[in-house]
């Protein structure tokens, strides 16, 4: 996505826009950052392990071949700030910017809040909120360099309305709700621009593990009677990460097929 800015003395450059986007080895995490190099971005292609490292490579190689974008894959725990830091300042040092941070990594540790483990609380929420409030604070320096900026978080209809069993993982997107509005409220005078992106029931591996009357149960309360796509949230995203979305801050959008209704 080249395009054309003017510096701080006014002249007028051509730039490449570079994104990070968190957990994006598989799932919709990989759809989003298909759809950011597509769009002509260079893309930084995240995972949390050694062991999701070769996917993380496999899916950079794709946009490069794909796409011809100049992508990188990085592990980084994002739960840890130092991991985060380093994650998007390699993005910065290979792309020489940084315009887009998505927020998708994520964890669930589900259970009955009663009996429920502490560490297993406090895992989904050092890595689904704190991890994304890590990401945008080490973001936010270059961003605000640059006056230009796109944070989105990946949130949930279960961050708005909660779920049986994931207390921890409904806390730690609804707290991503707060994390958005606050920073949007901070840095829209620098057109940084902060939004959370709510799906419903995407099909990934976790519903395809559902036994049929599940997923019956499910398809039943979704207006649109059938389960999403990762590249239904990839588009979404895409919009927010471009130009034409700058005057929409502090927004949560549902990606659901009308289940919030």
């Amino acid at each position: 996505m080249e395009t054309k800015i003017n510096d701080a003395a006014g002249a007028e450059t051509v730039v490449r826009r570079a994104a990070v986007v968190t957990g994006s080895s598989r799932g919709i995490g990989r759809a989003i950052a298909a759809e950011l190099a597509r769009s002509g971005m260079d893309v930084c292609v995240n995972c949390s392990s050694e062991s999701g490292l070769p996917a993380a490579e496999s899916a950079a190689a794709h946009l490069r071949d794909a796409y011809g974008a100049n992508a990188i894959a990085v592990r980084a725990d994002v739960s840890s700030a130092d991991e985060a830091k380093r994650l998007v300042d390699a993005a910065y040092e290979a792309f020489g910017r940084l315009d887009v941070l998505v927020n998708n990594a994520g964890i669930t540790r589900d259970g009955l809040a009663a009996r429920m483990k502490e560490d297993d609380f406090d895992a989904v929420i050092a890595t689904n909120l704190k991890g994304a409030f890590n990401c945008c604070k080490a973001a936010t320096s270059y961003m605000m360099k640059q006056r230009f900026g796109r944070m989105i978080f990946m949130g949930s209809v279960v961050g708005l309305a909660g779920n049986a069993g994931q207390a921890n993982y409904a806390a730690s997107k609804a707290g991503l709700v707060g994390l958005a509005k606050s920073l949007a409220k901070e840095l829209a005078g620098r057109n940084i621009t902060a939004n959370v992106v709510a799906p419903g029931f995407i099909g990934t591996d976790m519903t395809d593990a559902l036994s049929e009357k599940q997923q019956a149960a499910i398809l039943d309360r979704i207006a649109a009677k059938r389960f999403g796509a990762p590249e239904d949230v990839a588009a979404l995203v895409g919009f927010l990460a471009g130009e034409r979305a700058g005057y929409i801050t502090g927004q949560v959008i549902g990606v659901d097929g009308g289940m919030s209704l």
